[in-house]
């Protein structure tokens, strides 16, 4: 198979300190794949990597099977998670003069930026300053920064940190779209909903190390069931009893419970029955919240 994307291998250190090792990505064309960990992990650093902005000490980045190479700047499209335009300057001029450095004709970028502008719904900002607008419209216009050249492969930073819900909305629609276009993306995170959603393959990084990587829905096959949830029409007695039930939480709704068997759920099941009429019944597989946690041992950052 031929990726748009090949880390290989790839080892970057300062110093004493080794801030990646020996990372393996491999992206196909047309996918959204999921870089986690927490901060320090390396994700930062891997992703300056893929941008040509540093090199690595060991292994070998290939984009679209070749090295490194001037036209990685039109082929690339960059989200950083710490936003970088100018306050001062009107949108237009900003990100017409970004879509110059990136080879395109000053027409084509005013054109690109006004249907930009139209799709996200502010047509009116085309002449703002950056300061004049909300953090979360700045992050509208950040986005356009990014795409503007039209790039084949994009790495998006915490591209919804900040951001209301109608604006995340807003923007995971226009991700799976650019993906539906074939564009090979690599997004960083650290709300695991927006990457159980988005992705289809991952890496969680820790210390610089890869720990857990693959498909999300192969990863979770791997990771035992331990949660159930029951909404019944009548409260259900002694659930905590049942062999293999480990808690018991109960919800508005109905119960939470937790097993560390599989067998326990259909014994939950039958208790359940012979007290009330059942409304739900579901053998939850683990969040990617719950893997990450287990694996790295402590909440993300």
């Amino acid at each position: 198979m031929t990726y748009s994307l090949q880390v290989e291998q790839v080892t970057k250190q300062y110093g004493e300190k080794t801030a990646v090792n020996g990372i393996q990505l491999r992206v196909k064309q047309g996918e959204i794949y999921g870089l986690l960990g927490a901060n320090g992990a390396g994700k930062t650093t891997t992703m300056r990597m893929v941008l040509g902005l540093i090199y690595p000490d060991e292994g070998k980045i290939l984009w679209k099977g070749q090295g490194y190479r001037e036209e990685l700047r039109r082929l690339m499209g960059y989200l950083p998670e710490e936003r970088g335009l100018y306050p001062k300057v009107k949108v237009s001029e900003q990100i017409i003069y970004l879509a110059e450095l990136r080879g395109l004709a000053r027409k084509q970028a005013d054109a690109g930026l006004k249907m930009w502008l139209e799709r996200f719904g502010v047509p009116e900002y085309y002449n703002k300053k950056v300061e004049e607008l909300s953090k979360g419209n700045q992050q509208k216009i950040q986005f356009i920064a990014a795409v503007i050249h039209n790039p084949e492969i994009l790495i998006l930073d915490e591209a919804f940190s900040g951001l209301d819900p109608v604006n995340v909305e807003l923007l995971k629609t226009t991700v799976k779209a650019l993906r539906d276009e074939g564009k090979t993306i690599l997004f960083s995170s650290h709300r695991m909903d927006h990457v159980e959603e988005l992705c289809e393959n991952i890496c969680i990084l820790h210390q610089s190390n890869t720990i857990v990587q693959g498909s999300l829905k192969e990863i979770k096959a791997t990771f035992p069931k331990e949660r159930v949830l029951l909404e019944t029409e009548q409260p259900i007695e002694g659930l905590e009893l049942i062999s293999g039930v480990t808690k018991v939480i109960k919800h508005l709704t109905g119960y939470e419970i937790r097993i560390h068997e599989a067998a326990a759920a259909q014994q939950i099941l039958q208790h359940a029955l012979e007290q009330s009429t059942i409304q739900r019944f579901q053998i939850m597989e683990p969040t990617l919240n719950e893997i990450f946690i287990q694996k790295v041992g402590s909440t993300h950052e």
